[in-house]
């Protein structure tokens, strides 16, 4: 059974999170994306505390009832990755996590937190999240991933979060679609109304106000394809030093992702020495929701693997 629970951090940020299992058991700790929330992982949570582990999902800060700092410069990663590492004292005081998994967004945050603090997990695992690396190596230089990740200077602009939710969401529901003219099978109504609480935040709120947070994201960084007024990722260069991961890591890479490339996972061991590479054939960015069991699959070996 899930349990929620908001989760206040000692730096003043407080954390919405859904768990399961018992706690004093080893950790997982999933990380969502954009633009869904902590319920994704719900499935995962139950499967995995069945199997003996403490699993915890929160919601990011800016999104459910987690804190959603008004300042964009507060969705950098130091801060998130700050976020997720006082949450892990709490959660697993004195020991590290067995896992950190992660998607999309989550995964920006966890490739950081993987080289920043290793020291507070024992391994890490990656759903369709890219590498930092082989991502602004795409961005800067693969035509093919830049056109794919032009949705993302659609996504800073000051009226994003209100042309989202125009008209029931009607240009977000369609990021689920993968680019199929038969839609997305998982994207049930019960589903869509989960998605609706999520982004429409506090009844009395403007339109999009629960998007906010999440365009956040996006506006903070600058991994991002270059513009006539943004120097975007041509800008950016980043040391090896802050690239690479020690500890042992999954990753799981969906290859008919229509926004990330199957080229971002090539040369992924220049910076993992340690990798664990499944490409999955037939399944896109939203695999956590179209093959749980997968994933499921996936992580319980990676997990027992000696």
């Amino acid at each position: 059974m899930t349990e929620t629970f908001l989760q206040p951090l000692p730096h003043g940020i407080s954390l919405s999170c859904r768990a399961a299992g018992q706690r004093g058991q080893p950790v997982l700790l999933f990380l969502h994306g954009f633009p869904e929330a902590a319920f994704v992982w719900d499935e995962l949570l139950a499967h995995f505390a069945a199997r003996g582990y403490r699993c915890v999902a929160p919601n990011l800060r800016g999104y459910e009832h987690s804190s959603a700092p008004a300042d964009v410069a507060a969705y950098r990663p130091k801060h998130l990755v700050q976020d997720i590492a006082a949450l892990v004292a709490i959660e697993s005081p004195g020991r590290p996590l067995e896992c950190l998994v992660a998607h999309d967004w989550g995964g920006a945050v966890a490739w950081n937190f993987a080289n920043q603090m290793p020291q507070l997990t024992r391994g890490l695992a990656i759903i369709n999240s890219p590498h930092p690396g082989t991502f602004l190596r795409e961005l800067k230089t693969n035509p093919r991933q830049q056109a794919a990740s032009a949705y993302m200077n659609f996504l800073v602009r000051p009226d994003a979060e209100a042309l989202l939710a125009h008209n029931d969401f009607e240009r977000l529901w369609p990021f689920f679609h993968n680019g199929r003219p038969e839609g997305a099978r998982w994207l049930t109504e019960p589903v869509k109304d989960q998605y609706r609480a999520v982004w429409r935040g506090a009844p009395s709120a403007a339109p999009g106000a629960g998007l906010v947070g999440g365009c956040n994201y996006y506006r903070a960084s600058p991994l991002r394809p270059a513009t006539a007024d943004d120097p975007g990722v041509s800008a950016v260069e980043l040391p090896h030093s802050m690239l690479t991961v020690s500890l042992p890591t999954l990753v799981i890479w969906a290859l008919e992702d229509i926004a990330l490339s199957p080229e971002l996972i090539d040369g992924l061991d220049q910076y993992i020495p340690q990798l664990t590479l499944h490409r999955v054939e037939g399944a896109s960015h939203w695999i956590v929701h179209e093959q749980p069991e997968l994933v499921a699959r996936r992580l319980t070996e990676f997990l027992e693997a000696p």
